[in-house]
């Protein structure tokens, strides 16, 4: 008669191969997963491509060109270069007040969140002042100023643009005069050679539809920003966080204010006027490179995602992270009733029960792009433990083992549902769960007389 004590470790040693081997197919299925994440992804830009990408709202930005001159020496006496550059100025107020109306557009079996955002742009500007700047006042161009509206998606402007600037309106016209601050946008020309105005008013009526997500930039001294939308399920994004909101069934809205001294760019700057220097911190001061000044200002962008509770991708990656959990303490259950009952388990068969298991991830993965993650979750792990407790059963050729092989799944379900649904918790839980199932295993495995002879 063979000893026990090697045919048990024999057997530890296949169902250990065993796991490693199903590890294999899990982990196709958690690159199916990855893949079918990416097809998300990919109609979304799709979607997005042809109703308008996200967008975000920097501007208005009034900009005065001036010559700059550099005198330099030649074989034919002193030369003057002249290079037009740009001065530019924020507003000392800005206020934004809009309404995001939102739509759900599919591809296939993805569903995209898209909107139109109805805003209305008001606020002041200072007049310009060069003072402390070394630039000669004959060389300042008043007569060349314009405002500089950066949109990054034009083609989701559905209603002709107007720059309310005092009592007069203006068109505005595709493209930007200057990139040092936004590379896409609309621009309109002001003539500020005869306007001796302390302060100029403006008002910009935008209608824009664009894709997810919407940021604002806050350009203003003092910059306020008041979004309603009857979208329930919001994310803000960005730099700065509302200083007060409201979220329920009907939608969201969301107050945002923003100083000049949260920020970290000043209220003007000029254009781009040499090369970059090297510094292990930046500091942002009026007369670095308006490259500079533009990435401090992406820096400081805020906003909101509209969010499409489609989490089952996520959720199921974080889900196959325990499937080694899972084959263990299944396979576990079966090796102690074999061990303590004298009842022979193939190693075929434990091979289909792993299957098995992979299956659920599968199912999960599959179903749930249909019922949600949760619906598909609870559907998927009824079927597999109903399909291995009715195997258990022919296996053992009883109900009570096949029975408590349900009760183990059942909880082993459970307790994987439970740590997917506390993501704050999910370590405590997972750490305490575990600490409980090892008791219970050493608690078992007393019972083994691990010497026993057959």
């Amino acid at each position: 008669m063979q000893n026990i004590k090697s045919s048990l470790s024999i057997k530890l040693f296949v169902i250990g191969f065993l796991i490693a081997i199903l590890m294999i197919p899990i982990g196709m299925i958690a690159f199916l997963a990855n893949e079918r994440e990416n097809r998300q992804a990919e109609a979304f830009r799709e979607v997005s491509g042809k109703w308008g990408n996200e967008q975000t709202i920097t501007g208005p930005i009034l900009s005065v060109p001036y010559k700059d001159k550099v005198e330099r020496n030649t074989a034919e006496g002193k030369v003057i270069d002249e290079t037009i550059r740009f001065a530019h100025f924020l507003p000392e107020e800005l206020d934004i007040k809009g309404m995001i109306e939102p739509e759900r557009r599919k591809r296939g079996i993805y569903e995209v969140a898209v909107y139109n955002a109805k805003l209305e742009i008001n606020g002041k500007f200072l007049a310009p002042d060069f003072s402390k700047w070394d630039i000669a006042k004959e060389n300042i161009l008043y007569n060349q100023a314009f405002v500089t509206m950066g949109i990054p998606d034009t083609r989701g402007i559905k209603e002709n643009l107007e720059l309310e600037w005092g009592n007069k309106k203006q068109a505005f016209n595709p493209g930007v005069k200057s990139s040092d601050v936004v590379a896409m946008g609309v621009s309109t020309d002001i003539d500020l050679s005869q306007d001796g105005a302390a302060s100029h008013n403006f008002k910009i009526t935008l209608s824009l539809n664009g894709s997810r997500d919407i940021y604002f930039a806050p350009l203003g001294r003092t910059t306020q920003v008041e979004l309603s939308s009857g979208w329930s399920d919001p994310s803000f994004q960005g730099a700065f966080l509302p200083e007060n909101h409201t979220i329920n069934e009907a939608g969201f809205t969301a107050v945002w204010k923003v100083l000049e001294l949260n920020r970290s760019f000043p209220q003007k700057f000029l254009g781009s006027i040499g090369a970059f220097d090297t510094m292990s911190e930046p500091i942002y001061t009026e007369k670095m490179p308006a490259m500079s000044q533009a990435g401090a200002i992406n820096q400081s962008n805020f906003g909101v995602r509209l969010l499409v509770v489609a989490d089952e991708y996520q959720e199921t990656v974080r889900a196959l992270k325990y499937a080694i959990m899972l084959l263990a303490l299944t396979f576990l259950v079966l090796f102690f009733y074999e061990a303590m009952r004298g009842v022979r388990v193939h190693p075929l068969q434990y091979i289909l029960i792993g299957l098995a298991l992979a299956l659920f991830y599968l199912l999960l993965l599959s179903i749930s792009e249909y019922l949600g993650f949760k619906g598909a979750y609870i559907l998927s792990a009824l079927t597999i433990t109903a399909l291995i407790t009715l195997y258990s059963k022919s296996i053992f050729k009883a109900w009570r083992p096949a029975l408590l092989e349900a009760l183990i799944l059942v909880f082993i379900y459970g307790f994987i549902f439970v740590i997917l649904q506390l993501e704050d918790y999910s370590l405590l839980v997972g750490s305490l769960g575990l600490l409980a199932i090892l008791s219970l295993v050493m608690l078992v495995s007393r019972k083994i007389d691990w010497y026993r002879t057959e």
